[in-house]
C-alpha cells in the first residue's frame, strides 16, 4: 500500500477543488452563526468549524488511502450501514425533540446514518457494477441493483425520511444510466415509468392514501393549493424562508449594515434556518448575487466530480465520483427548491453550508473519494492484487495494487 501511495500523480491533486469546498464551508459556519443570534450562534458555529476540522481529516485520509482497498470491504459497510440506519428505531435511536427518528446516539456523538448511507450506496453500487461490468445488457444485474438499493430505500422510509430516501433514488438512476444499461432494457422501463409515475402523483394527492404519512400529505395538498386557507399554517415556513430571501434584494444585507448590533432579520422567524433552511440566511444577507457565487461554487464542485469521472482511470473510480455529482446535484437543487416553494416542504441539508456534523462528513468522504480518484495512476509494474482478481472487471485500464505494508 506505502508502495502504491508513492506512484500517486501528486501533481492531479485537485487543490483548487479543496479550496471551493473549504471556501463554501466558511460561509456556512458563518451563515450557521448569524442563524443562531446572540443565543446560540457562537456554539453553533464553534460545533460547525469543529465539524469542518473533522471533515477535512477524514478528506485527506481517504484522499490518500486506494479507494480500491476500500471497496474490497463494501459488502461490510453495506450491512453495517443498514443496521445503523434501522437502528434510529432501537434503543439507540433519538429523535432530537423532532417526534421523527433519525439519529443514532453514540455516546456523546449523535449522528444521522441517512448520510452515511448514501456514500456507502454509491461504493456499493458502484463495486457491484464494477463485477458485473460484461452483463450490463441483462436484466438480472439490473434486477440486482435495484434490490441492493431498495433495501436501505426503505429502511430510510420506515424512519420516515422521504427526501433523503429520493437522494437514494437518484444516486441509483444515475449509476444505472452510466453503468451502461442496455437501452432494451431501459426503454420498456422508462415507457411504463412515466404514465406510471404520473397515476402514482394523482394517487398521493389522494386523502387517505397508503404511501404518504397524514403530515406528508397535508405538505403536498398545501403546496399544490396555497391559496387554501387550511394551507397557510403548512406552508408558513417555506413564507417566512422566501419573505426573507427577497428582503436581501441584490446585494443583501450584510453588506449594508455589515451586521451591526441591532440589526432586524427576517430569516431569525424562520424554523430550523441554521439547517434545513439555511438558504434564508444566505438569502437575506447576501442577496440576489451572494446566493449566485454560491451556486456558482457549488457549480464547480459538480463539474469538477464529473470531470474527474471522465477521466478516472478504471470504471469503479468513474461509477463513484459520478455517484457523489449525483448526490451533490439532487440535494443542493431539492434544498433550495423547497426553501423556495417549489418543492413540498421537506427536510433535506444543504452540503457544506447547513449546520450538522453528519452531513458535514458524507459530504467530505465524498470529496475525499474523487480527490483520491483524481490521482491514481494509470498502471504499475508491482504484482499483488489487481482489480481484474477482485472486481471481474475485463476493463483494459485495470489497475494493480500493491497491499504489502
Amino acid at each position: 500500500m506505502i508502495n502504491r501511495i508513492k506512484q500517486y500523480d501528486w501533481k492531479r491533486y485537485n487543490f483548487s477543488l479543496l479550496c471551493v469546498v473549504v471556501v463554501i464551508c466558511l460561509i456556512g459556519a458563518f451563515c450557521v452563526k448569524l442563524a443562531g443570534g446572540e443565543e446560540m450562534g457562537a456554539a453553533l458555529m464553534k460545533g460547525q468549524i469543529t465539524g469542518l476540522a473533522m471533515g477535512i481529516v477524514v478528506l485527506i485520509v481517504l484522499s490518500v488511502f486506494d479507494y480500491h482497498f476500500i471497496c474490497q470491504f463494501t459488502p461490510l459497510y453495506y450491512v453495517a450501514g443498514v443496521l445503523l440506519t434501522a437502528a434510529t428505531h432501537s434503543p439507540l435511536g433519538t429523535d432530537n425533540n423532532t417526534d421523527v427518528y433519525r439519529w443514532v446516539k453514540l455516546g456523546p456523538i449523535t449522528l444521522q446514518p441517512t448520510e452515511l448511507m448514501k456514500i456507502i450506496l454509491i461504493l456499493t453500487l458502484a463495486t457491484l457494477y464494477t463485477k458485473l461490468k460484461s452483463k450490463t445488457d441483462r436484466v438480472s444485474t439490473l434486477f440486482i441493483a435495484v434490490i441492493v438499493a431498495m433495501v436501505p430505500v426503505a429502511v430510510i422510509l420506515i424512519q420516515p425520511d422521504l427526501s433523503s430516501s429520493l437522494v437514494a433514488v437518484f444516486i441509483t438512476v444515475v449509476l444505472v444510466f452510466a453503468a451502461g444499461t442496455a437501452y432494451k432494457i431501459l426503454v420498456p422501463i422508462i415507457s411504463l415509468g412515466i404514465p406510471a409515475g404520473v397515476v402514482l402523483f394523482w394517487y398521493i394527492q389522494q386523502p387517505g392514501n397508503i404511501i404518504l404519512k397524514g403530515y406528508q400529505y397535508r405538505r403536498v395538498y398545501a403546496w399544490l393549493h396555497p391559496d387554501d386557507p387550511s394551507a397557510d399554517d403548512l406552508n408558513l415556513q417555506q413564507n417566512l424562508c422566501i419573505r426573507a430571501i427577497a428582503s436581501g434584494k441584490l446585494y443583501g444585507k450584510f453588506i449594508q449594515d455589515g451586521g451591526a448590533e441591532g440589526a432586524v432579520r427576517s430569516y431569525n422567524s424562520v424554523p430550523i434556518n441554521e439547517s434545513d433552511f439555511i438558504w434564508s440566511v444566505v438569502g437575506e444577507e447576501f442577496g440576489f448575487l451572494g446566493c449566485c457565487l454560491i451556486l456558482m461554487l457549488f457549480a464547480i464542485i459538480i463539474f469538477k466530480c464529473f470531470s474527474v469521472a471522465k477521466k478516472a482511470q478504471d470504471f469503479l473510480g468513474s461509477m463513484i465520483a459520478l455517484g457523489v455529482a449525483a448526490m451533490f446535484m439532487f440535494q443542493v437543487f431539492a434544498n433550495i427548491c423547497v426553501a423556495t416553494r417549489i418543492f413540498p416542504n421537506t427536510g433535506l441539508p444543504l452540503p457544506f453550508l447547513s449546520n450538522g456534523l453528519s452531513s458535514m462528513l458524507s459530504s467530505m468522504i465524498g470529496i475525499g473519494f474523487v480527490l483520491n480518484i483524481g490521482i491514481q495512476p494509470a498502471k504499475t509494474s508491482n504484482s499483488g492484487f489487481t482489480m481484474r482478481n477482485a472486481f471481474g472487471s475485463d476493463n483494459s485500464k485495470d489497475i494493480d495494487m500493491d497491499l504489502e505494508l
